[in-house]
């Protein structure tokens, strides 16, 4: 002690104190650097779990002298080789699983960051109303997909590449119809209500996977038709999505189907592909975003007498663009979780090509805000939808393409969708939040940049064709792009056909699909869902208050 005082005193109490811990920690380091990696002495570099054990490989027995295995050994060599397989099959299986998983949760999440972009991008009165929309769409969608939309989509494809075995495979064809060839999908029968073969670890993992994809398309219309769409119309029509609309098509692309036929039977490329949905999801929401704004008018006060449009201004861009974030960051679910397997050595490419998209289309949508249009302002609002747009393009592209055309493909995407705005507004049709330019016009483009910037480096197999996807400029022919443009052709034909019957249908048998004028002039929270979105700020407007002059003037706005 006498010895610790006097260093102290001496001020070199600190490098005495410093030099016994070293001394403490080297005692204590010798034997462990010295020891044989193993369960009981712990692994410091993780070399030994990366050996088969019996741990690790149940029924896994190592020779005690691999050099020379007795006779019992050997025998017991091709059970020791059948336990190591199994037991990397279950990983390959356990990584995909999972990854999808989270890749689904993360394209779930994304519903928050649509309900926060479309409820700041109208006006405070249809707050609640808008958010009731997006939050219920996510039940009525999934209500729809269970009850048949998966059968009809997913129940004539033989499996994923999720791995395990394929346990689905029931398809209706068109084999008795066409003469091109055999077995044209065009929808699936197995897997209702994910009963029969459809219970299975497998398939429910996709049903879940498919379906958070749905929910994005069920809910892109929701912001073209805010702040007129009747509530009841929109409960029947969401289901109708998700039981029929997004699956059929879904089946054509995605489910074995026609359209990713036209490859191996047409001799088209590899067949429309659309790696992560930009005409599955996006084309599709965009096409019934389109007809059923047409359908239901525009808003009570968008156009003067003379069909010039009138800004209405949305009533929070700061959630506008925390949305938009919320929607970037699910994008990676979206994009690189579309690979369904964790080991697909892809799944990064993919993912910094959904990155540089959105940012190459978020910096050109502002430019060309700022430098071209005559507003000469970067409007937060169009910052955003040209983010959302450049992530759309890259959608069916991602995995096919490389970073400098993701860049390219994204550019364009940021300035498209601010001439689709300008262009759907001088055609009179009105739409709140960007939804048609968004998912329609740019997911359009996504689907035939495919056919124009795949480098041919990825996609063996896929569609069951060989060799890689490759588009025009990078010289494998105009065959890939045709097929990508008979894709988009077909997706419209479809959603506008399909979904503008079922909208209309319904529109006659409730009474109308539109909200009547004093309630849209009113707001359509308390009308319509009995809560105002904002109690505080809440104005005594209601539809008892609006004069009888007030509403016929609307309704001849409307009837122009």
């Amino acid at each position: 002690m006498k010895g610790l005082s006097q260093i102290a005193r001496g001020g070199r109490w600190l490098p005495g104190c410093l030099s016994v811990v070293l001394l403490l920690l080297t005692a204590l380091a010798a034997p462990v650097a010295a020891q044989t990696p193993g369960p009981e002495k712990g692994d410091p570099t993780g070399a030994f779990q990366m050996t088969p054990t019996s741990l690790s490989v149940p029924g896994y027995t190592a020779p005690k002298d691999p050099s020379a295995p007795t006779a019992d050994e050997i025998k017991a060599l091709a059970a020791n080789v059948n336990a190591v397989a199994a037991s990397a099959s279950r990983n390959y299986y356990s990584i995909n699983f999972v990854w999808t998983l989270v890749a689904g949760f993360l394209v779930m999440f994304m519903q928050a960051g649509f309900a926060l972009v479309e409820t700041g991008l109208v006006r405070a009165k249809n707050a609640g109303h808008t958010m009731t929309m997006n939050f219920m769409v996510y039940a009525l969608g999934m209500f729809g997909f269970f009850i048949c939309g998966f059968a009809i989509m997913c129940g004539g494809a033989n499996g994923a590449s999720i791995g395990g075995p394929g346990v689905l495979g029931g398809a209706a064809t068109l084999d008795k119809m066409l003469t091109v060839g055999d077995g044209w999908g065009i929808m699936g029968y197995t897997g209702f209500f994910l009963t029969g073969r459809a219970y299975d670890a497998t398939a429910v993992l996709w049903f879940l996977f498919m379906m958070v994809f749905m929910d994005t398309t069920a809910t892109i219309p929701t912001g073209a038709l805010a702040e007129r769409w009747s509530l009841k119309s929109f409960f029947i029509f969401s289901i109708f999505i998700g039981a029929i609309l997004y699956p059929v098509y879904g089946c054509w692309v995605w489910g074995g189907g026609w359209l990713a036929q036209l490859g191996m039977k047409a001799g088209l490329g590899h067949g429309l592909i659309d790696y992560a949905g930009s005409s599955v999801v996006h084309l599709q929401g965009g096409t019934l975003a389109l007809v059923l704004s047409w359908m239901i008018g525009p808003r009570i006060g968008k156009f003067d007498k003379n069909g010039k449009p009138r800004a209405i201004l949305g009533h929070h861009i700061p959630m506008v663009i925390v949305g938009t974030f919320i929607l970037a960051f699910g994008w990676f679910g979206f994009n690189a979780g579309s690979s369904l397997a964790g080991t697909d050595g892809r799944i990064g490419i993919v993912a910094v090509n959904t990155m540089l998209a959105g940012m190459s289309a978020t910096l050109f949508g502002v430019m060309y805000m700022w430098w071209i249009h005559p507003n000469k302002k970067p409007d937060p609002s169009m910052m955003c939808n040209s983010m959302l747009a450049g992530l759309v393009a890259i959608t069916a592209p991602c995995a096919f393409v490389s970073p400098v055309g993701a860049f390219i493909i994204g550019a364009v995407a940021g300035v498209l969708v601010i001439w689709s705005v300008m262009f759907w507004d001088k055609m009179r049709i009105d739409d709140p939040v960007g939804a048609i330019s968004v998912h329609g016009v740019n997911g359009a483009w996504g689907v035939l940049a495919v056919g124009l910037f795949a480098d041919g480096t990825y996609g063996d197999g896929y569609n069951v064709v060989a060799g890689g996807v490759g588009g025009l400029f990078y010289g494998f022919g105009s065959k890939q792009l045709i097929a990508q443009i008979i894709g988009v052709c077909v997706c419209f034909a479809w959603n506008a056909i399909a979904g503008g019957s079922i909208f209309w249908i319904i529109g006659k048998v409730i009474g109308g699909n539109r909200v009547p004028a004093e309630v849209e002039m009113a707001g359509l929270d308390i009308p319509e869902t009995g809560v105002p979105g904002y109690p505080e700020f809440y104005n005594s407007v209601t539809p008892d208050t609006i004069s009888a002059s007030e509403i016929r003037e609307a309704e001849l706005e409307l009837a122009r």
